[in-house]
């Protein structure tokens, strides 16, 4: 997204804008009035990365278009990521520069940010990190008060720890996540609370249990478990899943079981299709499942899994992409109506659009 864009002037409108071209996407679908979520139109990014760009004894965060790798452009300003990052980055550019032990091929710096201001800043480099660069890093890090790795190939050096731990408040009630480095997580703190309130909204009045596929570090997982008598929840990376289990102590909560499976898999489980070691001690048959929540990546649900959700009476579904969605949706609606639409504008000044669809089974008549 060139930075050209980024004019909080003209947010109302662009916004405004993209719904129409995403409604225009979904045409024919028969969805509900949609709710839109807006976003912050400066500062609304919890995490960052740039290219460092070495001009003689200057460093330069730097971007580049596509098709254009040895053209860089120079940033300065970065007004789409939260002010704790936007305040540390000249600061930082400049102690790097004037320290040779750690600007020597330092190629990329990655922030991550929480709401609360905790930072943990990534230092990638194209040769390998010695004693030298690391008591170099621990003077950094003590001068900005953050957390620092230094990473470069097969080569981690974390100097205190490779996470932050985020707190959104949900409907009044604060949850602790931990973010690992290299995982996923949503960028946009402020649309994701709102996010994760709509899926509780979807939640009221329910009965029985909850199957979550593609849970992540247990972002829904957790305050959705107060709604549910219990919650199996899967994931497929390593990180993320240990994530949320740590994610569940901390939070205090105990109805939630965690696996390390794609869709897929977990598909073929409860098909019975297929046996799995990592299930030897779950017995899918105790679960009362009601609901069904997904949130998959942007290719969208595989036929196995839309056929497996269709079998829910209610289907929260979070999409990053209205394409798939909208493929997805043509099948789901032969055996679901869609009872609540929204947009979250996780990405502003982008073309990319969350969305959130409520499905309940048609009664048999």
């Amino acid at each position: 997204m060139p930075l050209s864009q980024v004019k909080p002037e003209n947010y109302a409108a662009i916004l405004a804008e993209k719904v129409a071209e995403k409604q225009l996407l979904l045409a024919g679908l028969d969805l509900p009035e949609p709710q839109i979520f807006s976003s912050q139109p400066l500062h609304y990014r919890m995490r960052a990365e740039f290219r460092v760009w070495h001009e003689e004894e200057q460093l330069n965060y730097a971007m580049f278009r596509a098709g254009e790798p040895n053209t860089p452009l120079y940033i300065n300003e970065f007004p789409i990521a939260c002010e704790a990052i936007t305040e540390l980055m000249a600061p930082l550019r400049d102690y790097l520069a004037a320290e040779p032990t750690l600007r020597h091929k330092l190629f990329q710096i990655e922030f991550l940010s929480t709401s609360q201001r905790e930072i943990l800043v990534t230092l990638i480099y194209h040769r390998q990190l010695d004693e030298q660069w690391q008591t170099a890093a621990i003077k950094l890090k003590e001068h900005f008060g953050i957390h620092l790795i230094g990473r470069a190939r097969k080569q981690k050096i974390s100097l205190d720890q490779d996470f932050v731990t985020e707190t959104l408040v949900i409907n009044g009630r604060p949850w602790q996540y931990r973010q690992n480095e290299g995982s996923f997580t949503q960028p946009n703190a402020e649309v994701n609370t709102k996010m994760i309130e709509w899926a509780m909204s979807c939640s009221e009045n329910s009965e029985g249990d909850l199957l979550e596929l593609y849970c992540g570090n247990g972002n829904f997982t957790l305050p959705l478990a107060t709604r549910y008598n219990n919650v199996l929840a899967t994931e497929i990376s390593k990180s993320s899943v240990a994530a949320a289990k740590t994610n569940m102590e901390v939070n205090h909560i105990d109805n939630i079981t965690i696996l390390r499976m794609s869709s897929e898999e977990l598909t073929q489980a409860m098909n019975g299709e297929r046996e799995f070691r990592r299930l030897r001690d779950i017995d899918l048959t105790d679960y009362s499942f009601s609901s069904v929540l997904v949130d998959p990546p942007r290719a969208g649900l595989d036929d196995g899994t839309i056929a497996l959700v269709q079998g829910f009476e209610r289907i929260i579904y979070i999409s990053c992409n209205p394409e798939t969605l909208r493929n997805n949706l043509l099948v789901l609606g032969e055996s679901h109506e869609v009872k609540a639409f929204t947009y979250f504008d996780q990405f502003p000044y982008t073309h990319h659009m969350e969305c959130g669809v409520l499905l309940c089974k048609r009664s048999a008549d």
